[in-house]
């Protein structure tokens, strides 16, 4: 089965899913939960942890399904956004100030089905990429450091040894040249 048909089927999943459709969450799961597993487990680092994490996202799913918009976030992006963000505030809540590797790292974690970068370029996110491109080395940098390898605003100003306001001031004018590109 293509990614773009499985997309296809998660995003249609998710509708389902906010009329209560519990075979839609099922469906939903068996796509996505190798995915949103080795994220969590990048982020927390512990296989507990981040099964613990996977079925709080798949709660949340099931509770926010009627938020999701195909129209603003690709089915994907949308369940990545969930697991990342309740797998920070997990690390964030048991108190562990850990060096997270960047994202590359999870090279070496298997799954069959195509990674991110061939997934965005097999379906319409791949203008993403384009959009990426026309930025700067550092803001790419800064923005992949944030928002896909989970690292802090505070983590990546000491790690690139500028004050905090200046990373956010980066990542804020990153965001807003890609914003007119995305449009």
């Amino acid at each position: 089965m293509n990614l773009a048909v499985d997309l296809e089927i998660v995003s249609s999943a998710l509708r389902r899913i906010a009329t209560g459709d519990r075979v839609a969450l099922r469906t939903v799961y068996r796509l996505t939960s190798a995915k949103l597993f080795g994220i969590c487990l990048r982020i927390l680092g512990e296989q507990g942890d981040a099964e613990d994490v996977l079925q709080e996202v798949y709660v949340a799913v099931w509770q926010k399904a009627a938020s999701f918009n195909p129209a603003r976030a690709s089915p994907m992006t949308w369940l990545i956004a969930i697991a990342r963000n309740r797998a920070i505030h997990r690390l964030r809540a048991s108190g562990q100030n850990r060096h997270l590797e960047p994202i590359d790292a999870a090279d070496g974690i298997g799954d069959e089905r195509p990674d991110a970068d061939q997934a965005l370029e097999a379906v319409k996110d791949a203008r993403l990429y384009d959009c990426l491109g026309t930025l700067t080395k550092h803001e790419r940098a800064a923005l992949r450091a944030a928002f896909f390898d989970g690292n802090t605003y505070e983590e990546l100003a000491k790690r690139a040894d500028v004050p905090l306001d200046t990373i956010k001031t980066r990542i804020r004018r990153a965001l807003i040249k890609l914003k007119p590109c995305l449009e």
